[in-house]
């Protein structure tokens, strides 16, 4: 299934992600991609607020992982900047999959290493302000989720 969004400013796109959010469970993977500044950390602020983390959610370009506690736990992840998948594997990546809503960015770079079931979320810039958000699924278990989305 795809679905396919435009929001146009960032609140909106938050507030996508909070859709989402509230949606989801322990070992869901949402797999990000999409250009810097496309807003895929807006959109995980959005899912932290649906899981219902009052946290404020920053983007882990340079930690790699940030994990928030609340009724269903996330780990925020970015391999924007891994240079090979053993860097991945050496900070625990696997033991993230159980126990946590996970959101990666930049999730095409490790392919290799994603759960067989991950949803795929790209994030398009259309200008200043608007951004094309598609959301790509070949599970009955997220094309569930997907047909509940709204801005």
């Amino acid at each position: 299934m795809e679905v396919v969004f435009e929001t146009e400013n960032m609140g909106q796109t938050e507030k996508l992600g909070q859709s989402l959010g509230k949606t989801l469970l322990e070992g869901d993977f949402l797999a990000l991609t999409g250009d810097l500044g496309a807003g895929k950390t807006a959109f995980t602020k959005g899912i932290a607020k649906g899981l219902g983390i009052e946290d404020d959610v920053t983007s882990p370009t340079f930690t790699i992982i940030n994990e928030y506690t609340g009724p269903v736990p996330l780990a925020h992840m970015d391999v924007y900047r891994l240079n090979n998948l053993q860097e991945l594997e050496n900070i625990g990546f696997d033991d993230y999959l159980d126990g946590y809503v996970v959101v990666m960015e930049w999730a095409d770079k490790v392919k290799e290493l994603l759960p067989d079931d991950v949803l795929w979320i790209d994030f398009k810039v259309l200008d200043d302000f608007h951004r094309e958000i598609r959301f790509l699924s070949d599970s009955p278990y997220y094309d569930s989720k997907l047909r509940e989305l709204s801005i």
